[in-house]
């Protein structure tokens, strides 16, 4: 390690070495800031490098990042453009930026920096990682997803994803400009929403269930107590009646679990209007669907699949597991009971992101869930620059659900003191 690197590293451990890092913790961050940047200046007056102004700044910049942030993904923390950052090895960075990933300058030093690095995110929220436990999900600050792996299961060195969130959530009009539904299947959605109907929004890796989680959360009363259930805390709500709660790893030991259908369970005890499951994956289906159907009317999940028919099995799959002595035909007859309207989200080969289907689920005949489009989004083409185009069509099918709302919505505010 030569030049600008080996003076970065040689400053930095001086720093850890002569300076006491707990006073930072009493200070506001631009104290902190001027704090160590004075302590930096003072290690570089000691050293006398030949740095032109640029070179200057950025290595006192470089520092105050490795000292108060997360080194060199601080610059990529705070670029509100970008949505993903994935890192796969101290050398490789790669960013996501409207949809398309491109690779970036930035790197870690070593193995060692990254690891370091990774170590602090974990710890911050309470959990570790290390060969006993090399995979963990975590969250930042500004409730950024994190999910960490490690040798040996990696075996090209530590794997961080992080999956950013916009600081402020999307409202309707900005998903209805960038083009991600219509304004009348917006308004469709409000419908359901103040109808108290249950809502599954179902969709791929990437594709926008948590924002439009958020975005349909919004349309509940501010009145209402919400409970939010979630692995990683994600959701970010405007209401002023929000309960959140987090599932818990199992310790060193194996012990101390906290499943997500442990916190449904208790979630129904806490007297809640709705309940919010950031993501259905096991047996808490089982709950979540009794919760829906014995006074908490309005709630609210998502799951993976590609389709609402696809969501449909992988839910009647997780009741099965999580009650093995309910028959098919029980399962399904429990699922149309409950659930009212699933919204299919999918990310498109250009990187964006559309409502795809909003799905009614009409009823259980015989054997089969029958399920009734009210509108679907029907792909027309690609331009030359590779963008996806299309239109949102209505299905032209009477909804069973929304057409209520406005009485409901209006029998509700009357009953307020």
């Amino acid at each position: 390690m030569t030049g600008i690197p080996a003076l970065r590293f040689k400053i930095h451990h001086q720093l850890l070495d002569r300076y006491d890092l707990s006073r930072l913790q009493r200070l506001t961050p631009e104290r902190q800031r001027a704090e160590v940047k004075s302590w930096i200046e003072t290690c570089l007056a000691a050293e006398r490098p030949t740095l032109n102004h640029q070179e200057h700044q950025c290595l006192v910049e470089d520092i105050q990042h490795e000292m108060l942030g997360l080194g060199p993904l601080e610059p990529l923390l705070q670029d509100p453009t970008v949505s993903d950052i994935l890192v796969n090895g101290p050398e490789h960075i790669y960013v996501e930026r409207q949809g398309q990933l491109s690779r970036d300058p930035r790197r870690f030093e070593d193995t060692s920096h990254l690891t370091r690095t990774i170590e602090r995110i974990v710890s911050r929220v309470g959990r570790r990682i290390d060969e006993t436990h090399p995979m963990v999900d975590a969250r930042l600050p500004d409730g950024s997803r994190v999910n960490v792996i490690i040798p040996p299961l990696a075996l090209d060195g530590p794997i961080l994803s992080i999956r950013r969130f916009s600081a402020v959530p999307f409202t309707l009009e900005h998903l209805v400009a960038q083009g991600s539904l219509s304004f009348e299947m917006g308004e469709r959605l409000q419908q359901y929403v103040r109808a108290r109907r249950n809502i599954l929004v179902s969709g791929g890796t990437g594709s926008g269930k948590t924002t439009l989680l958020n975005l349909l959360s919004g349309f509940v009363a501010p009145h209402e107590r919400l409970i939010t259930i979630e692995d990683a805390a994600e959701l970010r709500l405007c209401q002023g009646h929000v309960v959140r709660l987090e599932t818990r790893p199992a310790n060193l030991e194996g012990e101390g679990e906290i499943t997500a259908r442990h916190l449904v369970r208790n979630a129904l005890r806490m007297r809640p209007d709705r309940l919010i499951v950031g993501e259905v994956r096991g047996a808490e289906a089982v709950d979540m669907l009794q919760a829906m159907n014995t006074g908490h009317e309005g709630s609210l999940t998502t799951l993976h699949a590609n389709s609402p028919r696809d969501a449909l099995v992988r839910l009647e799959n997780m009741v099965a597991l999580g009650h093995g002595g309910l028959s098919e035909s029980n399962i399904r007859a429990q699922i149309a009971s409950a659930l009212h309207v699933i919204v299919q989200t999918a990310r498109l080969s250009d990187g964006s992101r559309k409502i795809t289907a909003i799905t009614e689920l009409r009823a259980c005949h015989g054997h089969r869930l029958e399920l009734q489009d009210q509108y679907i989004f029907t792909p027309q083409g690609i331009t030359p620059e590779g963008r996806t185009i299309g239109m949102f069509q209505d299905a032209g099918t009477p909804s069973r659900f929304a057409a209520c709302s406005d009485a409901l919505a209006t029998r509700a505010e009357t009953a307020l003191p």
